[in-house]
């Protein structure tokens, strides 16, 4: 994955008027092309809906550089009478009203006929403004966008409009444009190649963790021969219990361990004096294999249910609810946080008599468990969730005591493994990261393609855009006026 960046013959961008790239100029996009908003059809109005053959763009159309395929077409009535516009081929899209703005601003190139949603806009460059650098050029005032352009206090993040239009760019001749635009794509599509191999080793080290635990937890790791082992029938879905090495036996969660659920909120009583304050765990901080505290809460308990339910060291934390794929997920406890709980959505499974090592307990109910949990879970329209019933019966294969340390080490000797070669991809994917925000700097900066004096400055074609559509001078916006202080928080005299 290489970058090679060219520079003129004094060995860097050469530099016109105002420290600028040789032929360069300063620009607004709103200066640079018409800009068209989007709509929805009136779903009442027989005909839009039907029968259609021109693509409704939504923001879920974008894709990371370019418009994925959309399912929404309408039909060409639909231009007649209501808010929507076509966007010519040639054009640019982007999304200025979606919950993803908070992190990056999608934009991609409109190679055909299309029509947008109210949350998208799109721009129809003028002449001498090439769309693919357009868009390529928003990409790269992404950040800045993000940082002045997005509204604040809205539900839904979005940009403003006016400020949009009034981000400066910087524009070189059209010649150029063409030759940035060449490698650009060129490079891109390097750096997404490394990208995709690194997504491919991620993926693969995670599933490669998954087997080392699933296997490892039935004392399959290595090839040993296997037999049935019996399991006593329960009014529940097993599915195909697997063989077990000699000396295993299956048993049931609820037969080797203690299994409670966690505390519900009692918001009308957060207040009572007889309550004490203690942090607890909700299901984003249990996750498969590990337990994130970047967030934990606190909740005002009667004393009493907090010190029932105050987590131990190998306490077998395992969802109940949310997502179904969430459901049994889970870590051990290792006391990171004294008189710690855990909220309903969380079951604690304490094991009994050290019948069973905690993580084996723990990486068995991330594999086995997860399928087992799927199809005996219940869904109601927004959450799945099993009940602390059925996770009692969730079937646990117990090794010889005398064997479970030695492995538990073996485990996690090959976890480590899988760590440095995910370690590894995830390194290379921030590589990528930064070495595609280099190439984006580097070509709207002068510094990708040499300049050509033969090229027709920037600054005539735009004076050219300018004198057909009229010059568009960015508006200084008045300094927000303090907010006056409240009557009676004055400041003191000293």
């Amino acid at each position: 994955m290489t970058l090679g960046l060219s520079a003129t013959a004094g060995g860097g961008p050469g530099e016109g008027s105002g420290g600028l790239p040789a032929g360069w100029a300063r620009a607004t996009l709103g200066e640079l092309g018409e800009w068209l908003g989007g709509g929805t059809p009136s779903k009442k109005r027989p005909g839009f809906w039907t029968d259609g053959t021109i693509p409704w763009l939504s923001p879920k159309d974008m894709g990371p550089n370019v418009l994925m395929a959309t399912q929404d077409l309408i039909h060409e009535s639909a231009l007649d009478d209501s808010p929507v516009k076509l966007v010519p081929p040639g054009s640019v899209a982007l999304v200025v009203r979606s919950g993803i703005l908070v992190r990056k601003v999608p934009v991609a190139f409109v190679p055909f006929e299309v029509t947008l949603n109210q949350d998208m806009k799109a721009v129809v460059p003028h002449h001498g403004i090439d769309a693919r650098w357009l868009a390529w050029a928003v990409r790269e005032r992404e950040r800045h966008i993000l940082e002045n352009c997005r509204k604040h206090g809205t539900t839904v993040a979005s940009l403003e409009m006016s400020r949009l239009m009034d981000t400066e760019i910087l524009v070189p001749p059209h010649e150029e444009q063409l030759r940035i635009v060449a490698e650009v794509e060129q490079q891109i599509a390097r750096i997404e190649a490394g990208e995709e191999a690194a997504s491919t080793a991620l993926s693969n080290a995670t599933k490669m963790a998954e087997q080392v635990t699933s296997l490892g937890s039935r004392g399959c790791l290595e090839e040993c021969e296997l037999f049935p082992a019996p399991l006593a029938k329960a009014d529940i879905d097993d599915g195909q219990i697997p063989e077990l090495p000699a000396g295993w036996k299956w048993s049931r969660l609820g037969q080797v361990a203690s299994v409670v659920g966690g505390i519900t909120k009692d918001s009308k009583r957060q207040g009572d004096p007889d309550y004490v304050e203690v942090p607890y765990l909700r299901v984003a901080n249990v996750q498969r294999g590990e337990i994130v505290l970047d967030k934990v809460t606190t909740i005002r308990v009667p004393l009493e249910k907090a010190e029932a339910l105050r987590l131990r060291r190998g306490d077998v934390l395992l969802n109940e609810g949310g997502d179904r794929d969430k459901l049994g997920r889970g870590w051990v406890w290792d006391g990171q946080i004294d008189n710690c709980i855990h909220q309903n959505h969380v079951f604690r499974a304490r094991v009994i008599d050290a019948e069973i090592h905690p993580k084996l307990l723990a990486w068995h109910a991330n594999g086995f468990g997860k399928s087992w949990c799927d199809r005996n879970g219940t869904q109601s329209v927004n959450l799945a969730s099993i009940s602390l019933r059925k996770i009692k019966l969730l079937p646990v294969p117990i090794p010889p005591r005398e064997i479970q340390e030695e492995l538990v080490k073996t485990i996690e000797l090959h976890l480590e493994s899988v760590a440095i070669a995910r370690a590894m991809a995830e390194d290379a994917l921030a590589r990528a990261r930064d070495l595609r925000a280099s190439l984006l700097h580097a070509a709207f900066t002068g510094a990708l393609v040499p300049q050509d004096p033969a090229d027709e400055p920037a600054s005539v074609m735009l004076d050219r855009i300018r004198a057909v559509y009229g010059a568009k001078v960015p508006r200084k916006r008045a300094a927000r006026k303090p907010r006056p202080t409240p009557p009676g928080q004055e400041e003191l005299p000293s």
